[in-house]
């Protein structure tokens, strides 16, 4: 509880905005205070002068006085270690539930000073330690898990340091609206639906003259125009061109071939059989309850159907992972097998905002 109301107090305090351009770190977003080691190292000061005052020690004035110098220029230089950063959110690519997300930042250091021992963390402890070079620009991937199907936001960043001695804690806070799309994790293996197979599935070829399928050896009687002169100039024997035609057949990955009555179990079983039907190279369209895709075997249909899968009974919204894991449990609660995309979510492109 204690824990709650104090991320509650800091967000309330600090209020980090929700960007979609280029963040810079200046004074009024850096915040600084002391460590445990910098308030350690304040008493053993404070115990110093007193032993100073109590003894008049000059030279013990002197070493007092100059550690607490180091104190305060050891502070300046962890304010100068993130001051004038310029940071912006990059593409994160589509992953399957179970992995990690790679959340993709771009910081870009206009001094002529390197920056040193930078951390980028979220508010779950996932981090990253990295070095900014001087005047130049580096790409920092942070990996977040994706537990469940559906949006996943980066969420508040935080970005901190304790360079150079460990005294003083500087950090600040950037938030992003860059989100990953999470495709619902696949089943095991697992062959095509046989109902569609029965109907002729994919794609098959047959004898043509459309498409070059290969050579084969010569069987007497083959026409001439097919020998493959190059191959024999080659030592290679005498060979006949073969040559394939398409035969249109199409497969229909549909939700009602699905006896399972559970939603992600029906959704794993669809995204396996996208993943089989795509590496076949087949003919393939994806029947789902109020949206239906029409067969396809162009290059941008796999990410057509996994993203429909990925945000079926979920819409185009944004969710965090614990706002998302509640709107799931509620349908299945509520019986709901799913719900046709709001138009938000009818978009079949790639998983950035």
């Amino acid at each position: 509880m204690f824990a709650t109301l104090r991320q509650r107090f800091r967000t309330w305090l600090f209020r980090p905005q929700i960007s979609s351009g280029t963040i810079t770190l200046d004074q009024r977003r850096i915040f600084i205070l002391p460590t445990r080691q910098g308030l350690g190292f304040a008493f053993v000061l404070l115990l110093m002068l007193l032993g100073d005052i109590n003894y008049n020690l000059s030279l013990g004035y002197v070493l007092t006085f100059l550690l607490a110098t180091t104190a305060a220029l050891t502070m300046l230089h962890a304010f100068r270690n993130m001051a004038q950063l310029e940071v912006r959110a990059g593409r994160t690519d589509a992953v399957f539930a179970g992995d990690s997300a790679w959340f993709v930042f771009h910081f870009h250091n206009t001094s002529k000073q390197p920056r040193y021992q930078l951390t980028l963390r979220d508010d779950a402890g996932h981090r990253t330690t990295f070095d900014l070079p001087a005047q130049q620009s580096t790409a920092v991937k942070l990996a977040i898990p994706a537990t469940q199907r559906g949006w996943l936001c980066s969420g508040r960043m935080t970005l901190d340091t304790e360079f150079p001695l460990g005294l003083f804690h500087a950090w600040s806070y950037v938030q992003f609206d860059t989100r990953a799309l999470v495709y619902p994790k696949p089943a095991a293996p697992l062959p095509l639906p046989a109902s569609s197979a029965q109907d002729g599935a994919g794609k098959l070829l047959r004898n043509g003259d459309e498409d070059f399928a290969g050579l084969r050896s010569y069987v007497v009687g083959d026409a001439l125009p097919r020998i493959a002169w190059k191959a024999m100039a080659r030592e290679q024997g005498l060979q006949v061109k073969q040559f394939s035609a398409t035969q249109g057949r199409e497969l229909w990955l549909d939700w009602s071939q699905l006896p399972y009555a559970d939603t992600e179990r029906k959704l794993a079983m669809l995204t396996r059989w996208v993943l089989n039907a795509d590496a076949a190279q087949l003919r393939y369209g994806l029947r789902l309850p109020g949206i239906e895709l029409p067969p396809s075997n162009s290059a941008d249909q796999r990410e057509k159907c996994l993203r429909a899968l990925a945000l079926f009974g979920v819409g185009g919204e944004s969710l965090s992972p614990p706002t998302l894991r509640a709107t799931l449990s509620s349908k299945r609660e509520r019986g709901v097998e799913g719900a046709p995309l709001t138009p938000a979510g009818e978009g079949l492109g790639r998983g950035q905002s």
